[in-house]
């Protein structure tokens, strides 16, 4: 009263040779693809952590960009400030605020102690620039007078003689 299973026959056959057969392979196969599905979608993931750190990096890179931008312009203006303040009739006139005379001509004391120059006191003019008559407006717009005074000449240095190795 039992029959015996029913033989595939045809097309059927052929189709169920196809078919993987239902068993023991069907149990292995499936770790093997939730292994590939959870490395794709931790893949995924960490692309998406890697590209949102990238964005923030590119916020943080502008915002420092900007940084640097205004600091440099800061920078500029306090360069600018320092050379108005050193230039020559800038530094005349603070010191004249505080009191300062101008120095007239120097004098040197050489070696032997002898005096070059005539020492007069600082604010009244020496001889040699009570002599010569102030500047006219019009003068400064001609090219500057050579200096009256000649600063001394550095003498060049000279290397102290060696003697030779011996054997070179």
């Amino acid at each position: 009263m039992s029959k015996p299973a029913r033989q595939l026959r045809g097309t059927a056959a052929r189709l169920g040779r196809l078919m993987p057969a239902q068993g023991p392979n069907s149990a292995a196969r499936t770790p093997f693809v939730l292994l590939v599905v959870a490395l794709l979608g931790g893949g995924l993931i960490t692309l998406l952590v890697l590209n949102s750190a990238l964005n923030a990096g590119s916020f943080k890179l502008s915002e420092y960009r900007r940084q640097t931008t205004e600091l440099t312009d800061e920078q500029q203006a306090l360069q600018r400030d320092v050379d108005d303040l050193s230039a020559p009739d800038a530094l005349a006139r603070r010191a004249g605020d505080l009191g300062m005379v101008p120095g007239g001509n120097p004098v040197f004391l050489g070696p032997d102690g002898t005096v070059k120059g005539v020492p007069t006191p600082a604010g009244e003019p020496s001889p040699a620039e009570a002599a010569e008559p102030s500047p006219l407006p019009a003068a400064q717009n001609q090219a500057p007078a050579p200096p009256r005074h000649r600063t001394p000449a550095a003498r060049p240095h000279k290397p102290a003689k060696t003697s030779p190795t011996p054997g070179r």
